[in-house]
């Protein structure tokens, strides 16, 4: 070799070693501030226990257990008319909270603001919707002078200029929003992991995921360590934790809600619409939230949402409805608990007097495949791949990773083969056609095996379609999984019988009496009615639960 060679070649040899080594200073420089955000959340939870233990200390008759056992509406009007103190409600979800999360490690951050917040409400003369009420909120919701993560490392230490509009409303409401819960790196995963914070587990077996993205709301709230809490939804991220975790949630049509101020883990994606809404144990729970959050105060900060008040006459209808039902999209294969839950709360609803029509939602593939590669990922990715230059990747979110590193022909062929039809339009028109005014389908469950939502991504065709169709749904729980549904997961085969139907078994394994849920949904800015339909849904099935 000459000289010239030589120097060419050590030359390049030495930039890869300085390639290497820079690569490593900056992994290492990250896991430091991993680490760093990591003793700022202890400190955060340790200032949650001292101030628990203070008002523990000050107020010693102050018995918890009755306060946590009050749903959102009991616990709303007993505070309104002075039967409860705040004080005792803050401290004890605060107490709470702390408690779940050393169990399930599920809030990341203590708004301490709320302990002054707190205060200012008790002076106020107008005790509003939310006086006094404990929200927790997801991390992606900005929260002034709070980080919002997508459990990116990078994305610490920039914390919020201000309150998004949802929490600011909440404010004036007489809420208090007082912690943050933990996401999957990304949100594009219903799993809830990420390298700030680490694994959320789900509270009924902490072997199953709490389900993602609002995976610590569900975690918590499950739990009893928050009543009511604010999460988001682009293919399912409120669904499948309140699913997971055996609680009630509503997705809201995309504009229903303000999302000022929310962070996208896409920004400029528009075709899974991105919905907020509530969480909580019960349908009602959600109702007040919506009630409260649909009001002038939201109106004049977004302008950008229609000024739509709750319609009270909508939700305390009691008409018979006419539901469309499905038991399987012909894409996923539901377990033999998700098949059961539909068709068991459809004979609940004929039973009440309500008309169900068999409906046939058309051309799954076509929403899945073209939703993620066109839709979400229209730019070739870059825009959620640029989350994650100079980034750790937490390994539950590899495969999606893979996809989105492919080369760009496969993508632009994979594009060209799935062109987009106007689905919409034409699964409304079946729905007039039926002359519906709700549908009934199902929802994955029981929660997976932690690590499966990764290798599993399809499973999220039962969600998705209502993001990409941007119709309010909601989730409600109705049974449990039992040992005969267990015993038939051994011939269960799926619709492809491919790698991820046998995939999809083993993440479903093991989950005898964990809860199973329905979705229910509505036509664009029903909201109500979607509530209607769900408190229907709910009342039959505890009804039955309690002739059992």
């Amino acid at each position: 070799m000459g000289a010239g060679a030589s120097a060419v070649s050590a030359l390049l040899g030495g930039a890869a070693a300085a390639a290497l080594l820079l690569r490593w200073r900056g992994r290492s420089g990250l896991r430091r501030a991993a680490a760093e955000a990591g003793r700022r959340r202890g400190l955060a939870l340790g200032r949650m226990e001292k101030a628990a233990a203070r008002f523990r200390e000050q107020n010693p008759d102050v018995d918890a257990d009755p306060i946590l056992s009050l749903t959102l509406v009991e616990l709303s009007e007993k505070l309104r008319d002075g039967s409860l103190s705040p004080d005792w409600v803050f401290y004890t979800y605060v107490d709470k909270a702390l408690q779940v999360t050393k169990e399930v490690n599920c809030v990341t951050d203590y708004l301490q603001e709320s302990e002054s917040q707190l205060q200012q409400v008790k002076r106020q003369e107008k005790k509003d919707l939310l006086y006094g009420v404990p929200v927790s909120i997801k991390d992606s919701i900005n929260c002034k002078g709070h980080d919002s993560t997508l459990g990116f490392v990078k994305r610490l230490n920039q914390p919020a200029a201000e309150d998004c509009v949802v929490v600011q409303v909440l404010k004036r409401r007489g809420a208090l929003p007082f912690v943050k819960t933990n996401v999957p790196q990304s949100l594009l995963n219903f799993d809830c992991s990420n390298l700030i914070f680490g694994q959320t587990v789900n509270p009924l077996d902490h072997t199953k995921t709490p389900g993602g993205s609002s995976g610590g709301e569900g975690a918590l709230i499950s739990s009893g360590g928050s009543i009511l809490g604010i999460g988001t939804d682009v293919g399912g991220s409120l669904r499948f934790p309140a699913a997971f975790c055996g609680i009630c949630t509503l997705k809201a049509t995309g504009g229903r809600l303000s999302k000022k101020g929310v962070v996208a883990s896409i920004p400029g994606q528009k075709s899974a619409v991105v919905g907020i809404g509530p969480m909580a144990k019960d349908v009602d729970s959600l109702a007040l939230c919506m009630r409260a959050l649909l009001c002038e105060d939201m109106f004049h900060l977004d302008p950008t949402v229609p000024p739509l008040p709750f319609n009270e006459e909508v939700f305390s209808s009691s008409r018979p409805l006419r539901v469309g039902y499905y038991d399987s999209d012909s894409f996923t294969m539901p377990g033999p608990s998700m098949r059961r839950a539909v068709l068991e709360t459809k004979q609940l609803l004929e039973n009440a007097g309500h008309t169900l029509v068999p409906f046939k939602p058309c051309r799954i593939e076509h929403v899945m495949f073209d939703i993620s590669v066109r839709g979400l990922f229209a730019d070739g990715s870059s825009t959620f791949l640029d989350h994650f230059k100079g980034e750790l990747e937490d390994p539950n979110i590899k495969q999606l990773l893979l996809l989105c590193k492919a080369p760009g022909w496969l993508r632009r062929l994979l594009s060209w083969i799935l062109k987009p039809i106007e689905y919409c339009q034409e699964f409304i028109a079946e729905w007039r056609k039926l002359d519906l005014d709700v549908m009934l389908c199902p929802i994955v469950g029981p929660a997976f095996q932690i690590g499966f939502p990764g290798k599993i991504s399809v499973a999220a065709s039962y969600t998705i379609l209502y993001n990409y169709l941007d119709f309010p749904t909601g989730v409600v729980p109705v049974t449990t999984v039992t040992k005969k549904d267990e015993e038939e997961l051994e011939s269960h085969r799926g619709h492809y019988n491919d790698s991820w139907d046998k995939i999809f078994v083993k993440a479903i394994r093991g989950g005898v009496g964990l809860p199973v849920a329905v979705q229910c949904v509505a036509l664009p800015w029903q909201e109500e009615l979607c509530l209607r339909f769900m408190k229907e849904v709910e009342t039959l099935t505890r009804r039955r639960q309690r002739n059992l």
